[in-house]
């Protein structure tokens, strides 16, 4: 048992979420009754991470049907509308797929069915991923506890449950090899500092926010041994797309020697794109980096461009770790 209430679940006909916007300082359940409230939630934050959006997804298609009834036309709509939240994170549209086509055959009860299948596997999945990320951790470095830096969040609050980047993490804990964590504070949303750190405090796992910004130094230093981070997308050629910052500490880490790892379950996995540049990046309102609560830190009249995510190319990964395989891309995909 852990110290964490669970991310997303299906309670009486309700969507209900830990609501992330409110973390670290207060731990809120918010009940979506319907699918307006689960976008709204899903646009704003409230639920994030590539898994558990994909949930999400599923879950929202049974409160569309569940309004809808036998209206297929009005379900498929629904399920655009849902799919449409948040462009780059691949596993929402597919959640909402997978459910639409249980609906399709057996109607909202189908669609139930294969959403709390959905969570059940995410869970699994991701124990998985970290049994294999641990497993090419002790076979690169031994036996050592690691000095870890990770960014964003990838962890419990990111997926149905245990978590991807950060379940290799405590998966690799759990032997009694982690020193310590660095957390990216990550901007613009803080969700290293916000979330990621609360996580792995209820953990117990010993961990120090740094800023963004200070990743080289601590690199330089000889402070980091790997860098493990998560994926919303990742493209049919290894690319990566991840939050904001990524890119940069996978330039940081070849430039240093240190290996990069990404954790992402197989439904990350996008072999329709073909390749990074064919990855649509969202992009964010201004006051997320203008403002730090209700403090505008920026001077009037200044512009913002906020990119929730950028694109790693597949030669920066060491090892892409998923729930079946860790493999290196830049071994398998030179170019």
């Amino acid at each position: 048992m852990t110290n964490l209430p669970p991310t997303i679940e299906w309670v009486d006909g309700v969507v209900r979420i830990v609501d992330q916007r409110l973390l670290p300082t207060e731990v809120v359940l918010l009940d979506c009754i319907d699918l307006d409230a689960l976008i709204e939630a899903i646009a704003t934050l409230a639920v994030r991470g590539a898994p558990a959006l994909g949930a999400a997804g599923a879950y929202g298609v049974v409160l569309a049907a569940g309004r809808a009834g036998d209206d297929a036309d009005q379900v498929r709509h629904e399920a655009r509308r849902l799919a449409e939240a948040r462009p780059t994170a691949v596993n929402l549209q597919w959640g909402v797929d997978r459910a639409l086509a249980a609906y399709e055959t057996d109607g909202a009860a189908g669609a139930l069915r294969a959403a709390h299948a959905l969570a059940a596997d995410d869970v699994a999945m991701n124990e998985r991923i970290g049994q294999l990320g641990s497993q090419w951790l002790r076979a690169r470095f031994g036996d050592r506890p690691l000095r870890m830096l990770t960014h964003c969040n990838a962890g419990h609050l990111a997926t149905v449950g245990y978590g991807t980047a950060i379940g290799v993490i405590r998966t690799h804990a759990s032997h009694g090899l982690v020193e310590h964590v660095w957390v990216d504070e990550t901007r613009p949303l803080l969700q290293g500092a916000r979330l990621t750190a609360w996580e792995l405090g209820r953990l117990g796992i010993c961990h120090r926010v740094i800023v963004d910004a200070a990743a080289a130094s601590c690199m330089a230093d000889g402070e980091v041994d790997v860098v493990i981070v998560g994926a919303d997308r990742v493209a049919a050629n290894g690319d990566v797309a991840n939050k904001i910052g990524t890119y940069g500490l996978a330039v940081l880490a070849a430039h240093h020697g240190i290996a990069f790892m990404v954790a992402a379950p197989s439904s990350t996995l996008d072999a329709a794109t073909p390749d990074g540049g064919a990855i649509v990046v969202e992009t964010r309102p201004a006051h997320e980096v203008a403002r730090i609560g209700d403090r505008l830190v920026l001077a009037e009249g200044s512009d913002v461009y906020n990119p929730a995510f950028d694109v790693t190319p597949a030669k920066l990964v060491t090892v892409l770790v998923t729930d079946s395989a860790a493999t290196e891309p830049s071994r398998t995909n030179p170019a």
